[in-house]
């Protein structure tokens, strides 16, 4: 009898620990990966979680070095060979935690940078995630310059969608659209720096992300005078297809607008040229007239800039959309950049998700929006641009126009006008083009 007890005995606390440990295991935070993803300004390392992270973290210098604390959690990746060469983490080590059942990481570090930690819940391929953002202290970036006494060239801030741990819409044979975005943007920046007058700035140069504020705010930075960001659409079955354009809607357009207006004193730089007047004017209704202007002008720049996309989208592809379309994006928020958002295509659809991975076929994207860029800048030069000087500009003459009033918006005679389109008369009819010459 006291035999079966002793052995009961020992069952019993067999599968107390069994349970305990089982307990444990099951309470156990798993860090299942850590990626690293290097850019010009700054590093982001994202740990790959079970579940919801519960940490801490604190910075020690003399060395640099970046502690985070996983409570409850079980590092159950290997540490080698995840830095691929970066110049901000040097190393990516474990420690030991004074606290039970914590891992401790520790990231030793070139110098100290300005840091930003959070954590991101599920999304997409994607479960909990903890993001750790290393910000060089002095960001510079590359600002275009030109000589004062040479004519500027166009600069044309070119975004590609997406990047780094944010691969975008995935095709069904695995296609990212990171990097679809990318090729197709290298081959856009390509064709607009040979052409004379014309000058890219790429947001994104290689496989790491940009936040949407830091994508206007280079672009600002560069001067920029267009801004085009490129995406390849997806839907949630694989019948969708064909390619659009998108701008700012006007109820975002006027959301922005307010909040700018109401902190026109920080931020007078987002309201262009006209900024500093809008800044310092006592007069708010001054103010607002002007941002208002400038506001419009940007929306109608950019809905005009979308028409000649997609003009020249459809001779390369099938379309989604046959007009611009007006959605609330963050990226086409800027009151001064003309801006847009081109979708090449459905990634979802396996028939486009082949194209788009096609060498030839990004050509043609990347050639269409190009030709689009030196369209809509003929037409529309910015003062004190080389196309302005050497450009012929054309212009569609609308209802109520003469050949005079043409000629007194553009500063030319009529003659001259006359003589640029081989005209034997005064009489223009609606629709027709004129070619204008330069101001007398």
């Amino acid at each position: 009898m006291g035999k079966l007890m002793l052995i009961n005995k020992k069952i019993i606390i067999t599968f107390v620990l069994w349970f305990c440990l089982c307990t444990q295991l099951h309470a156990a935070n798993n860090i299942n990966g850590i990626r690293v993803w290097p850019a010009p300004e700054n590093t982001r390392v994202v740990f790959d979680l079970s579940k919801k992270p519960d940490y801490k973290y604190f910075s020690l210098s003399s060395p640099q070095r970046l502690v985070i604390d996983f409570k409850d959690s079980k590092k159950i990746v290997s540490l080698k060979n995840i830095i691929k060469n970066d110049k901000r983490i040097k190393r990516i080590r474990t420690s030991k935690s004074k606290s039970k059942g914590t891992t401790r990481l520790v990231l030793e570090l070139a110098e100290s940078y300005q840091l930003a930690v959070f954590s991101l819940a599920p999304a997409g391929q994607y479960g909990n995630r903890l993001v750790i953002d290393l910000y060089d202290k002095n960001r510079v970036s590359k600002i275009i310059t030109q000589s004062k006494n040479s004519k500027r060239d166009i600069v044309i801030a070119i975004v590609a969608g997406h990047g780094g741990e944010d691969p975008g819409s995935i095709g069904a044979k695995g296609t990212y659209e990171k990097r679809v975005t990318l090729k197709i943007a290298k081959k856009l920046a390509i064709l607009i720096d040979r052409q004379q007058g014309l000058k890219a700035v790429m947001i994104r140069k290689g496989d790491y992300y940009v936040n949407h504020n830091r994508k206007t705010e280079l672009a600002r930075k560069n001067k920029a005078d267009l801004l085009i960001s490129i995406h390849a659409d997806a839907f949630t079955s694989s019948g969708p297809n064909g390619a659009s354009v998108l701008v700012q809607s006007t109820r975002r357009a006027n959301s922005e607008f307010t909040r700018w207006i109401a902190n026109r004193q920080k931020e007078s730089e987002l309201l262009g040229g006209a900024g500093e007047t809008i800044k310092k004017t006592k007069d708010k209704n001054l103010a607002i007239t002007l941002a208002d202007m400038k506001k419009e002008y940007t929306m109608g720049s950019s809905y005009e800039f979308a028409e000649h996309v997609i003009r020249e989208m459809k001779k390369v592809t099938k379309l989604h959309k046959k007009k611009p379309e007006g959605l609330s994006l963050a990226v086409l928020k800027s009151s001064d950049i003309p801006s847009v958002l081109i979708e090449t295509g459905f990634i979802s659809n396996p028939r486009e998700e082949r194209n788009l991975n096609n060498s030839n076929h990004q050509q043609k994207l990347a050639n269409a929006i190009f030709t689009a860029v030196d369209n809509f800048f003929t037409r529309n030069p910015p003062d004190g641009t080389l196309y302005a000087a050497t450009k012929m500009r054309e212009h569609k003459v609308s209802r109520g126009e003469s050949l005079s009033v043409v000629a007194q918006r553009y500063n030319v005679s009529v003659g001259k006008l006359k003589a640029t389109n081989h005209l034997t008369s005064n009489t223009v009819r609606i629709g027709q083009t004129l070619k204008i010459p330069r101001a007398d």
